[in-house]
């Protein structure tokens, strides 16, 4: 059997519903536990930095543009470098690199304490220095992102993905309190300082963690150039991603008012200070920890789709709220029904991402993810802070509120969670190239073409099996696809794909899965004949002939 079209054994029934797991199950696995640990204390920092910036612009810029600006510079480097950061995840150790952007992090937050406390902060400096810190969350969050899991069984992943939320917003509850309290009592500068010693727990916790080695391969990685395409292409002619993309755009565009605008919200629309602020954020916080401990019956119960519909719903209702009720406990309340909405979306969409996602393009694919979230909060963080400057605080989150809830029926087609039944792990089933001399790894572009046998009376439906056999062909490497039927005798059919080298069609032997493994038996089953289907491959002339 050839390696393009192999008999894939019969597919194995798809098994019973496992039990419930435990929202707590993961913290049972020690490297997961230290990690999440360690990220809690480490987010606690990066909320008092949040805080601390955020009040810091609104004394010395306080104007919506300006203020929103420093939301924009934190989540602007995530859209412009998420993409290069997943495609260095997937070629180099993880772990090392994540060392790596944690010091370079910490000593960005220690030089802005510093000029802080030295008084030497001006309003684009501390842009600077926000734009930095992003940079570190870019080139670190697919990377964080693509070792979950990893950490636990897969039953488990939705409990752990819940629970890094809940982290979060735990850190969220504690971090935005104490910086107001520290910005009072003892200055500016503090919270800046104590986000910058926060990194130390990560990187211990990074020292303590030996993650188990990955399935060893005799091939090298792709080049870093061509990793970035490839990840694209996946991504592109995936539609469980595609489908989870739209609808996280759809959300975080609307949604990044209230982040972008929480700030003046407690200023100018409150009349508080930094106290009011911290309260707000840490109501957030309190809020996203009762939604995690709620959201696995919840999400049983409703599905993704119907759970992501009642979470904006909530932010929705958390926007009107800020708008139409000014008032500090009205605000506190609302501020907890946006942090269960809040974790409602998030996690069913990540959870969504990464069972789309096979571990040779985890990093890549999340950070594509990363990037429509950040890019979206980031191109929504502008737009707010316009549209408030122009019409005022109330209106922009009047305005936002109605797109929130406009947009879950205009994506609502885009169903969550289509990876969940899907079988990922490599299968492993194709054999080796059959080739007179293995051909240098640079040699390409690599023609690839698959002949069948198909009676004419089957040719719709091999057909229709054919065209999504070729969407696992691009995702894994094609850059080009296409079939004909031989003219001169119906019923033969030609399927060509090509790639850019031997060694991306070396690449795809690693990479197909057992789900395409059940796309190609189904394919295979119209084939008629004693022999299976012929593979042949072709190569372009060597570059120096």
């Amino acid at each position: 059997m050839t390696d393009a079209s192999p008999k894939a054994p019969a597919p194995t029934p798809a098994p019973a519903a496992s039990p419930a797991v435990s929202p707590w199950a993961p913290l049972r696995h020690g490297a997961y536990a230290a990690l999440w640990g360690a990220t809690i204390l480490s987010n606690v920092g990066t909320w008092m930095n949040d805080v601390g910036s955020g009040w810091l612009m609104t004394t010395l810029a306080p104007t919506p543009a300006m203020v929103s600006l420093v939301q924009a510079s934190t989540t602007l480097p995530v859209f412009l470098f998420a993409l290069l950061a997943g495609a260095l995840a997937d070629r180099v150790d993880r772990r090392r690199l994540l060392l790596v952007v944690t010091l370079f992090m910490s000593t960005v937050a220690g030089l802005l304490s510093l000029t802080v406390a030295t008084g030497t902060i001006t309003p684009p400096l501390l842009l600077a220095f926000t734009f930095l810190l992003g940079c570190g969350a870019a080139f670190s969050a697919p990377s964080w992102q693509a070792i979950v899991p990893g950490l636990v069984p897969k039953p488990e992943l939705p409990a752990a993905i819940a629970l890094n939320s809940m982290g979060i917003n735990v850190s969220r509850a504690i971090g935005p309190a104490l910086a107001g309290l520290l910005i009072v009592a003892v200055g500016l500068w503090s919270p800046f300082a104590l986000n910058a010693a926060s990194f130390v727990g990560i990187i211990l916790a990074l020292l303590f963690w030996k993650p188990p080695r990955p399935r060893s391969s005799v091939l090298p990685p792709e080049p870093l150039g061509r990793a970035i395409p490839t990840g694209l292409r996946y991504v592109l002619r995936s539609a469980p991603l595609r489908a989870t993309l739209l609808r996280a755009g759809g959300f975080f565009l609307f949604a990044s008012a209230y982040w972008a605008m929480l700030p003046l919200i407690a200023r100018q629309v409150l009349a508080g200070g930094p106290g009011l602020y911290g309260i707000l954020l840490g109501s957030v916080g309190v809020g996203a920890v009762g939604g995690a401990l709620l959201l696995p019956p919840v999400r049983r119960r409703l599905g993704p789709d119907r759970t992501v519909a009642l979470g904006t719903a909530g932010t929705a209702a958390t926007l009107i709220l800020f708008a139409l009720l000014p008032l500090p406990a009205v605000a506190a309340g609302a501020s907890l029904l946006a942090g269960a909405s809040w974790i409602a979306v998030l996690s069913s969409l990540n959870l969504s991402a990464q069972t789309a996602l096979p571990d040779w393009v985890r990093a890549r694919g999340l950070s594509v993810f990363l990037t429509v979230f950040f890019g979206t909060m980031a191109a929504g963080s502008l737009a707010w802070g316009q549209v408030a400057s122009n019409l005022g605080i109330p209106y922009a989150l009047l305005i936002a509120a109605a797109g929130a809830l406009l947009a879950v029926p205009l994506t609502w087609r885009w169903k969550l969670g289509q990876g969940e039944g899907l079988d990922l792990a490599p299968s492993l089933h194709w054999p080796a190239p059959l080739v007179s001399a293995e051909p240098s790894h640079d040699r390409g572009p690599v023609l690839v073409t698959v002949e069948y046998q198909v009676e004419p009376a089957d040719a719709a439906g091999f057909l229709k099996a054919l065209h999504r056999l070729a969407q696992q062909r691009y995702r894994e490497g094609a850059v080009d696809w296409d079939v004909f039927e031989d003219a001169g005798a119906p019923g033969r059919w030609l399927e060509t794909f090509r790639l850019p080298s031997w060694l991306d069609h070396l690449h795809q032997h690693e990479r197909v899965t057992r789900a395409d493994q059940q796309l190609q038996q189904a394919v295979a089953a119209f084939h008629r004949g004693a022999a299976p289907p012929r593979v042949r491959h072709l190569l372009a002339p060597a570059r120096d002939s």
